[in-house]
């Protein structure tokens, strides 16, 4: 849901070389691309074009990405976001708990680079290839974010109620890049986390007539 950027995790052990050069290497290969799509659009830029401007081979983009949608689509921050809400208090509220891990997330990912934040938010709405990916890459958030829903509720993470929460979830989070960019991005991202969490919470609410 992301974002040297401030890490949410700041008191996590130190990554080892090796993994600290693929995220370097990663980083260089979201870099250009961001750089590329700028300069010339999104159908425009090619993995060759990535892979030349990030300086590497297009088999290692390939190699860290799948697919051109994958670079504009995936960081670095599930993991740490996820070990982040296994620090939440054991006895303090879910809702409250994901609330405050996905502000550092937005948080971290606006302070690092709003520029970038904001264009992911318009290829979501511009490129409908970016917008399938995401639909299609959402399990892979959501079976992370079920295990933590299962150690805080008991809830097995494969049952039904489960997934649907979950999904649901991830579901309603996507929405929030997409509105902001649809509205030109004048909401405060944190602002639109809140009425997006009030609605998964207490449901959607209803105005008098």
């Amino acid at each position: 849901m992301t974002p040297a950027r401030t890490s949410p995790a700041t008191d996590t052990p130190q990554l080892g070389l090796r993994e600290r050069k693929k995220i370097k290497t990663r980083m260089a290969i979201r870099t250009a691309t961001y750089a590329l799509i700028k300069e010339q659009g999104y159908d425009a830029t090619t993995v060759e074009q990535i892979a030349e401007r990030a300086e590497v081979s297009p088999s290692t983009v390939f190699r860290y990405f799948p697919t051109k949608e994958d670079i504009v689509l995936t960081d670095e921050y599930d993991p740490i976001l996820m070990e982040e809400l296994r620090k939440r208090p054991a006895d303090e509220p879910w809702m409250d708990s994901l609330r405050h891990v996905m502000k550092l997330a937005i948080t971290a990912g606006l302070e690092d680079d709003a520029e970038a934040t904001r264009l992911r938010a318009h290829l979501l709405v511009q490129v409908p290839a970016v917008r399938s990916r995401m639909l299609e890459s959402m399990s892979v958030t959501g079976r992370m974010l079920a295990e933590g829903i299962a150690r805080r509720t008991g809830v097995d993470r494969d049952s039904l109620e489960a997934r649907v929460y979950t999904m649901s979830l991830i579901g309603a989070l996507a929405e929030i890049s997409q509105y902001w960019a649809e509205h030109d991005f004048q909401d405060d991202l944190r602002d639109l986390l809140d009425r997006t969490l009030d609605v998964i919470e207490h449901g959607l609410p209803v105005k008098n007539t």
